[in-house]
């Protein structure tokens, strides 16, 4: 397969993602921009986004479930009523972005920056947040059972009506919230 421009692969990922996926595996280190791009709607479920720049693309109402976007630059993304369930984000840039009613069920985090990110009406349960920033985040009303919020920074953020598991490790980080 011939090496392919962020616009030909934005087209390919759109119609074809494990067409998009192949193309990952024989090109692993290309960079890839998909910056500000409009992918709303769009099916990717499990689309191997690793490293990818999606800073302010529009994935409203995606489906990105099982999709790999490990270190991928989502900030100021709109994932807003996306499907992101199981998806891995950990260490993934999600500042500023917007994942109000966005399901993340079972979802990887660990790591991640979500600080200033949009989380109202999300679905966490059982999301993995070790260690996540999610430093001033507005968290009211979001369902946390079963999430592992270890050595995550919860400073200033606002946990109000939130539902959550307390543990033992869990507590430590819940110190300086709005509960």
């Amino acid at each position: 397969m011939e090496k392919l421009n962020d616009k030909e692969l934005l087209q390919l990922i759109k119609t074809d993602v494990k067409g998009f996926n192949a193309y990952r595996e024989e090109y692993p280190n290309q960079k890839i921009d998909f910056e500000d791009a409009d992918l709303r709607l769009a099916n990717l479920e499990g689309a191997n986004l690793y490293g990818t720049d999606l800073s302010g693309a529009y994935l409203r109402l995606a489906y990105l479930r099982l999709a790999y976007l490990r270190w991928a630059n989502l900030s100021d993304a709109d994932l807003s009523d996306a499907n992101l369930g199981g998806a891995n984000l950990s260490d993934a840039n999600l500042e500023g972005a917007n994942l109000s009613d966005a399901n993340l069920l079972g979802a990887d985090l660990r790591w991640a920056n979500l600080s200033d990110a949009n989380l109202e009406g999300a679905d966490l349960s059982d999301a993995n947040l070790l260690g996540a920033d999610l430093y001033g985040v507005t968290l009211q009303g979001v369902n946390l059972v079963g999430v592992d919020l270890s050595r995550a920074d919860l400073r200033l953020a606002n946990l109000e009506g939130a539902k959550i598991t307390l543990t033992k490790e869990n507590i430590p980080s819940l110190k300086g919230t709005t509960l």
